[in-house]
């Protein structure tokens, strides 16, 4: 059963930064592009950054130069450094991967702004 949980969600101030962690289990997870969507609250989840088998990155043009994807082959898992969050309003963020022969999601670290 592929499983991926995430972490390092939470309060953060505009501007500010936070690294999400994706953990997965039951994938060969070195084999399988990961991925980071995002969805904001009325809007469509859309892709921020993908990384490959082979370290190769994209990103959504709304991040480039903030936000960095990597991934840890031996821990299994993929991480999302993001700088200078704008927080109108606070997306979900969400791990995914299609390797495995599925299509598969984390439950989504909420990222808040202060009232």
């Amino acid at each position: 059963q592929v499983q991926l949980v995430e972490s390092g969600g939470g309060l953060v101030q505009p501007g500010g930064s936070l690294r999400l962690s994706c953990a997965a289990s039951g994938i060969i997870f070195s084999r399988y592009t990961m991925n980071w969507y995002r969805q904001a609250p009325g809007k469509q989840r859309e892709l921020v950054a993908a990384i490959t088998r082979g370290d190769n990155t994209n990103y959504a043009d709304p991040v480039k130069g903030r936000f960095t994807i990597s991934r840890d082959n031996a821990r299994k898992t993929v991480y999302l450094q993001t700088n200078s969050l704008t927080l109108e309003a606070p997306p979900v963020y969400y791990c995914n991967t299609t390797g495995g022969g599925g299509d598969y999601w984390g439950q989504g670290p909420q990222v808040t702004a202060p009232p």
